[in-house]
């Protein structure tokens, strides 16, 4: 599982198989799966940061410039 801070929101991502799934986390521990993100299965771990950052770029604030890598 692969824990990364999307301009401030907490999400994990974890490859099942050949495919990436994408869950949004709570402050109290409860993992949802974001269904509407499709994360094509061909990409590698290194390239994550990048293409979560291009489909939430909007996102992005002052406090939150950037999608960063929680743990791995």
């Amino acid at each position: 599982m692969i824990r990364v801070n999307v301009f401030g929101r907490s999400m994990s991502v974890r490859r099942v198989g050949g495919e990436w799934q994408l869950f949004s986390e709570s402050q109290t521990g409860m993992r949802s799966r974001v269904y509407e993100v499709v994360i094509p299965p061909e990409l590698t771990e290194a390239q994550l940061l990048s293409y979560l950052d291009d489909i939430y770029h909007e996102q992005a604030s002052v406090q939150h410039p950037e999608v960063r890598l929680e743990s791995k």
